[in-house]
């Protein structure tokens, strides 16, 4: 035996894997080893074999996967690694509930979690279940996608769906969604948990809010239907609820008329609050564009040069004289839909709303594409980072809503102090009405009828120094948050993370109390959702730590 070295390397593994389990359960704080800001990764603690391995044998339509599973301890952040125990591949609901039961019926003390993962676009380990179970969504294909026409339409679709697919589906019955997210290669499930939000929100509000009913398994492996008049409260719970009170396995959406053209239009700004009063001018307005956003420029060379290979400019001559370096821009991004035979009242109508506006005359740019060609605008970027393998690099995204009140002392301070060179992402600036926003749902928002979607969507290149290191990035972050909770009051993170509850509970403020009684309600046990680190799951035999990984 001794002779047999793989068989002394497994035991010393196997050893050294033991006295790291100990030392983990004896740290009185696991949560926060490392108090540095240098860039760390959430990591799960080893593999303790008291997890039961009896799911191997549970009966299922679908499967686990026990091996080969490193990509479920991964996401698009790019920042946190944690290994689960298993993975599901549902092939029915009743793969999601039998297992979340199995689960359930352990008690308290097995420490088991489960997590719902979509298209892997979570950002700090969201999407992870530490030595548990994650399920991987896009694998539960049933119900098989239906549109529904009529005086309401809605297409009835699995929560493992990508909205790439959906947008597709729908276009042929003439119809789509009202409401996006820039990217659409997002799962169902995955965007309503959260919020959805696009250009579009400021007039149909978020994803969330153009939803009819929704199928959900919560936290005791029950699958419930629920709508604003049926379950209503779970309704309202899952949606904006960070997976903490059930995973959405099916959901009706809202359909619109769907247009087959789209005026694509992009100009610039000097000055901050012309560009936020005219975006809040547009926002008001009751015809007005369809999509509207905002960007953020900072010293960047030669914007309207990169925008000729998509947009063509009003007056090409000034447009080629016009310099960006050294600047501060700000970018008004707009969209019209139309229809071929509307072609005419369409360019009064944008002509007409443009000369209501302030912008820099010689940065007017335009483009007319297909619905699906400005709807999927982000995958052909996408595309191009993947070809550069710069797309599976750490994205140490930054998103907040901020008051209308605050918004331009939080433009000056930022754009102006913190963020004084290029920016190696593109920085997002819209403002949306509250009052197309349910404020049932678990989604927190400011506390003001407009607020700004701000955010910041940097990649981090492997570098270990310089302002496009994760370090760097990480550190502006932080400055950034700094400053909206002491001198930007109401400022909310989108898609957050926070370390403690305590952090957790001044986020949701006075609705905290609600939230904790609904986990309570839907997963007392608090198996689902372990990666949002809001609620701990009890166990006397392991932990979640966060260490350094060098």
């Amino acid at each position: 035996m001794a002779s047999n070295p793989s068989a002394f390397l497994k035991e010393n593994f196997i050893f050294h894997r033991i006295i790291l389990v100990l030392l983990l359960s004896c740290t009185p704080d696991s949560t926060n080893l490392s108090k540095d800001s240098s860039p760390s990764q959430e990591v799960s603690p080893p593999y303790v074999p008291s997890i039961p391995l009896s799911l191997r044998t549970l009966p299922l339509d679908g499967h686990f996967n026990f091996e080969d599973i490193q990509y479920a301890a991964k996401d698009f952040g790019g920042r946190f690694y944690n290994l689960p125990f298993a993975v599901l591949h549902p092939k029915s609901v009743s793969d999601i509930s039998s297992t979340i039961k199995y689960v359930f019926k352990l008690g308290s003390t097995s420490g088991l979690t489960v997590a719902a993962r979509g298209h892997g676009h979570s950002l700090q380990g969201q999407s992870q279940a530490p030595n548990g179970v994650v399920i991987h969504m896009e694998s539960l294909r049933l119900p098989k996608m239906q549109v529904h026409s009529g005086g309401s339409p809605y297409v009835d679709v699995s929560g493992g769906e990508l909205w790439i697919n959906i947008l597709h589906e729908t276009l042929k019955h003439g119809l789509a969604p009202k409401s996006w997210t820039d990217y659409l290669h997002l799962t169902v499930g995955g965007t309503l948990s959260n919020a959805g939000i696009s250009g579009q929100a400021f007039r149909h509000g978020p994803q969330i809010d153009n939803v009819y009913e929704l199928e959900v398994a919560t936290g005791k492996g029950e699958v419930i239907t629920c709508s604003r008049k049926q379950n209503a409260d779970l309704f309202h719970a899952v949606l904006g609820g960070l997976g903490q009170f059930g995973i959405i396995t099916r959901a009706k959406i809202s359909l619109g008329p769907a247009p087959e053209r789209v005026k694509w239009i992009r100009m610039l700004y000097h000055d901050f609050s012309m560009f936020s009063g005219d975006q809040e001018h547009l926002i008001s307005r009751k015809i007005t564009f369809d999509y509207i956003e905002g960007f953020v420029n900072i010293n960047k060379t030669g914007i309207l040069h990169k925008w000729r290979s998509s947009f063509k400019p009003s007056d090409p001559l000034q447009a080629s004289q016009f310099k960006s370096e050294g600047k501060v821009l700000y970018c008004l991004e707009v969209a019209l839909y139309f229809n071929p035979h509307e072609s005419n009242i369409i360019s009064k109508k944008v002509d007409e709303l443009l000369s209501e506006l302030s912008y820099i005359r010689s940065t007017l740019f335009m483009s007319e594409v297909s619905l699906v060609e400005f709807l999927d605008r982000v995958h052909l970027d996408e595309m191009k980072l993947r070809a550069k393998g710069l797309w599976d690099v750490p994205h140490p995204w930054l998103n907040l809503l901020i008051p209308k009140s605050k918004i331009g002392d939080f433009a000056k301070e930022v754009f102006g102090n913190i963020l004084t060179d290029n920016s190696n992402g593109p920085i997002l600036i819209y403002p949306v009405n509250k009052s197309k926003w349910n404020n049932k749902t678990s989604l927190v928002t400011p506390d003001e009828d407009i607020f700004y979607m701000v955010a910041f969507l940097p990649s981090a290149v492997p570098s270990p120094t310089g302002t496009e290191s994760l370090e760097h990035i990480l550190s502006q972050n932080e400055r950034i948050k700094s400053l909206s909770s002491t001198m930007f009051l109401g400022t909310k993170q989108y898609l957050c993370h926070y370390s403690t509850q305590e952090e957790w509970q001044t986020h949701f403020g006075p609705q905290w109390e609600v939230f904790v009684q609904r986990k309570s309600e839907y997963d007392p046990l608090a198996i689902l959702g372990p990666g949002q680190r809001i609620f701990q799951r009890t166990s006397g035999k392991r932990t979640v730590a966060r260490v350094q990984v060098t």
